[in-house]
């Protein structure tokens, strides 16, 4: 242990010491005292919230027992399957704040159960465990009681097992995320629910050991490689390749609605059913990549970006004068002065704020003829669209670039945005990132440094925006074709990550690149509360994964200067 003090300033024993209470979540990164979450969320999840989140996740873990013995006799359900990823999702932060809402699923999940559990002849001569058996409270303050008996601080484990066991759930959750979205495009694959199935079923069996939920959790990171793949083909077949396109940072005159979230399949129902109506459509945090997609880019009344990161929205939104809505997770707790033009849809919902079902949004669109207009305020433009297809169209280029010297470094700085102290870092590697080298970027951590003027390197951009969380997968295709053009392994490469994570997407990301067996990322702005010292002593000794320090320390190490 005295290895793990010396590298990481602690001994990171924190994952094992969940406290006896009733509500304990440890999920993302914001944790309370970097070990969980006793009182309230930081993330503003009340008790009774958490205590039904943990709920719908045992229930569910009882669905894909059924689930999974119902596929050994190949009998599937697509009900069940796609409530595994829904159900899944609404526990990711940021996410569900409503326990009415969360209810229902927990409720659903019971007969959803049931329907698994005949598929597989009715578990006919199967010893189920409890979570495929129990029996829901008639009300609400029930529930919440058999929540709070299947916290995760009831776990009676060892540590290191339930860290690897957490790990992989977390991975699971984030995997559901963009399952969700490329479900809703269409794209689906039998393969991957079944997996879902397999993997939660697992955590259910006390035989496993810690090396069992290590191997599973790197094959959820090899499932998720596909997951994003799925995904990229349903965003590209929907919409095209994403190209480089300037997007403006300011407004125009006339009424605005503001989507923020990750779904383009809802931003584009949404710019179908505005045209005409003049209404400005803006996008706000990882909603920015949308502008670079042809098929969406086309409606002349996407007006541009509003804002940063979600947790500026407080600020943000109240500056912003039309209707908002939020399509995925990254909600905060709205403030009194917008939360009567705010919007949820979908999974997304907060107690009290008006939720959209389906498809129609002429609710949203009537609140935001009756705002106020936004003013004529042009703003900076920024760059978007570096996707795999517009980057590896100049492939050549850059291999030139790179075989001549003029581009010697290439870094990976992105990841999850959030408000804790530290992520200042960001700002400050790119800042100092060498003239000579090249930052590719994604998801919502961009917002930390995508305003600045990088310049370009022989008319390569220095800064290339990738696009969202998801499109991890672009960056790996990236990497993987210039590894293949340098006849070498990526690990290999003049590529660097430094990584910021936040919630449980980020977490899957993670282990699609320990999956690939990708070594030396810088991980910030804090290391995961459910980490024990044995599991990241692990991924040290494997992987050697690093905490982030200071930005002059850490370009030093990886230069070499």
């Amino acid at each position: 242990m005295s290895f793990i003090k010396k590298l990481f300033g602690s001994d990171s024993s924190n994952a094992s010491a969940a406290p006896d209470c009733s509500m304990f979540c440890y999920q993302c990164e914001q944790a309370a005292q970097g070990t969980g979450c006793t009182k309230v969320g930081v993330c503003g999840k009340q008790p009774d919230v958490a205590a039904l989140q943990d709920l719908l996740v045992h229930s569910m873990k009882g669905v894909s027992f059924w689930a999974n013995e119902a596929r050994k006799q190949s009998k599937i359900d697509n009900d069940v399957d796609t409530f595994i990823i829904e159900g899944l999702f609404t526990t990711v932060t940021n996410v569900d704040f409503d326990a009415k809402a969360i209810e229902k699923f927990v409720r659903e999940s019971v007969v959803i159960r049931e329907k698994a559990k005949a598929l597989a002849n009715g578990g006919a001569a199967v010893k189920a465990p409890e979570a495929a058996t129990w029996t829901p409270a008639g009300d609400l303050a029930g529930l919440v009681k058999q929540g709070e008996a299947v916290s995760i601080s009831t776990f009676d484990v060892d540590p290191d097992v339930k860290s690897v066991r957490e790990l992989l759930v977390y991975g699971l959750k984030g995997m559901a995320a963009y399952s969700d979205h490329a479900k809703i495009l269409g794209n689906e694959d039998p393969e991957v629910y079944a997996f879902f199935h397999r993997a939660l079923a697992a955590t259910l069996d006390e035989s496993l050991g810690l090396m069992d939920y290590v191997t599973l959790s790197m094959e959820c990171g090899k499932v998720n490689l596909d997951v994003m793949g799925l995904l990229d083909k349903a965003n590209t077949g929907a919409y095209g390749h994403p190209v480089p396109t300037p997007v403006n940072l300011g407004t125009k005159a006339g009424k605005g609605i503001m989507v923020t979230g990750h779904d383009l399949k809802m931003l584009e129902e949404l710019l179908k059913q505005t045209e005409g109506k003049g209404i400005n459509v803006y996008t706000h945090g990882e909603m920015l990549p949308a502008h670079g997609y042809p098929g969406l880019k086309k409606y002349s009344h996407l007006a541009g970006n509003f804002g940063g990161a979600w947790q500026d929205q407080h600020k943000e939104f109240q500056q912003f004068s039309g209707a908002i809505i939020f399509n995925t997770n990254c909600i905060q707790k709205p403030a009194e002065s917008y939360k009567d033009r705010l919007y949820t849809w979908d999974l997304v919902q907060w107690p009290g704020i008006k939720h959209i079902d389906g498809w129609d949004f002429s609710e949203v669109i009537n609140k935001a003829l009756a705002c106020p207009d936004l003013p004529e305020a042009p703003g900076k433009e920024i760059l978007t669209g570096f996707g795999h297809n517009a980057v590896l169209g100049v492939a050549d280029k850059v291999i030139g670039a790179v075989k001549s010297g003029d581009i010697k470094h290439f870094f990976l700085i992105g990841g999850c945005d959030g408000a804790k102290s530290g992520r200042n870092y960001y700002t400050e590697f790119a800042e100092q990132v060498p003239k000579d080298c090249v930052i590719m970027t994604l998801a919502c951590g961009k917002y930390r440094f995508n305003k600045l003027d990088f310049g370009d390197i022989g008319g390569i951009p220095r800064l290339l925006d990738i696009g969202q969380c998801n499109d991890a997968y672009s960056a790996i295709q990236i990497a993987v074709a210039l590894a293949g053009a340098f006849e070498c392994d990526v690990n290999d490469l003049p590529l660097s990550m430094v990584l910021s994570w936040y919630e449980q997407k980020a977490v899957v990301i993670l282990l699609t690149l320990l999956h690939l067996g990708i070594k030396d990322i810088k991980l910030g702005p804090s290391l995961p509360a459910f980490i024990t010292p044995n599991v990241l002593n692990f991924l040290v000794e494997n992987f050697n994964i690093a905490p982030i320090t200071t930005a002059e320390a850490d370009l030093k190490q990886i230069l070499g200067a």
